[in-house]
Parts: structure tokens; C-alpha cells; sequence
């Protein structure tokens, strides 16, 4: 501590005049710094470009990955939505030829009053679940819809060719996907 006391310290002065008479368009002169503080100093320069450069890509890669994970989301609530559908059109299948039987029975018996009661029973559960039958007869034919297994003559003149005069078995849909197509009999 001897040493420190006993030496002289020389102070530069600054003198406010000395910056005021200084150009505005120029900045004021930054001390020069020579020697050991002038490699600390660059180097300090080179740490702090490349922990921007650092900065900047792990942001990059924190927007990537937040990205793909809202991408990621979506894709399993569509896949979810898409599987639940599917299981649902997978069962309306089954139900269909319930249906078929409880129509065939009331061709045959239109007075039962159990089969009847049945068949609206069916019916309303399919409108429930969305389970809509496909008009046909009347009906021009449409391959998305109707599938013709008989071509007759037609029954009078202003039938029109390809129009549906009969239903063999009905067709149904479910939302706008196509459960069964609807096996009919056109007009020649």
C-alpha cells in the first residue's frame, strides 16, 4: 500500500467549453485505449456480436418449435375429429341393414303397428345423428347418389330418360359423405 500512496496519479482534464466548441455533426473523441485494454476491449466487441448472433438463433429456433407445436395441435385435433367421424359412419353402416329389414317389413305388413313404431324409432335415431335417407324416386339419376341396376321404358311420354321410377333399396348419407348409394331403376 506504500508503493500506491507515493506515486503520482496525473488527471486529464476535460473542459466543458472543450465539447461545446466541438462540430454537432461529429461525436465528441472516445478516449483511446492502448495495450492489455485494447484486446479486452475487442474481444468484449466479439463476445457480445456473437452472443447476439446467439440470441437471435435460438430465437429463431424457440419460434420453430412454437410453430410446429400449434401445427402439431391442429393436426391431432383433425385427426381426432376425422377418427371420431369415421367411428361414427362405421357404425351408421351397421344400423343400415336394420333399417332395410324394418322397411321390407312394413312393405310386407304395412298395418303392424310394431313395425311401424320400430321403423320411426330407427328413423329418428339416424336423424339424430345425422343419418339423412337420399331421395330418389322422381329424381333425376345421379352416379354420386344413385346406383341404376334396371334401365325399363318409360311408363309415359313425358318421363324423361334416366329419371328414377323406382327404389330397390335406399340410399342414405351421413353429413355430406355418401353412406350407401341407393339402388335404383330408371326410366329408358
Amino acid at each position: 500500500m506504500a508503493d500506491t500512496e507515493n506515486k503520482d496519479i496525473e488527471i486529464d482534464t476535460v473542459s466543458v467549453n472543450d465539447v461545446a466548441s466541438a462540430p454537432e455533426s461529429e461525436p465528441a473523441p472516445h478516449p483511446t485505449v492502448t495495450g492489455q485494454e485494447t484486446v479486452q476491449t475487442a474481444d468484449c466487441g466479439t463476445q457480445v456480436d456473437t452472443l447476439i448472433a446467439e440470441i437471435k438463433e435460438l430465437n429463431d429456433k424457440y419460434l420453430r418449435m412454437a410453430a410446429e407445436m400449434e401445427n402439431t395441435r391442429r393436426r391431432a385435433a383433425l385427426d381426432i375429429e376425422s377418427a371420431a367421424r369415421n367411428r361414427a359412419m362405421s357404425v351408421a353402416k351397421q344400423f343400415l341393414p336394420v333399417m332395410d329389414a324394418a322397411q321390407a317389413a312394413l312393405t310386407h305388413t304395412p298395418d303392424d303397428a310394431g313395425i311401424q313404431s320400430m321403423a320411426r324409432a330407427i328413423e329418428a335415431a339416424f336423424a339424430q345423428i345425422g343419418i339423412v335417407k337420399i331421395e330418389s324416386v322422381g329424381q333425376q339419376l345421379n352416379p354420386q347418389f344413385h346406383n341404376a341396376i334396371q334401365a325399363i321404358a318409360a311408363p309415359d311420354d313425358k318421363t324423361q330418360a334416366n329419371t328414377i321410377l323406382e327404389e330397390m333399396q335406399a340410399g342414405y348419407m351421413f353429413g355430406d359423405t355418401v353412406l350407401r348409394t341407393a339402388m335404383v331403376v330408371v326410366a329408358k
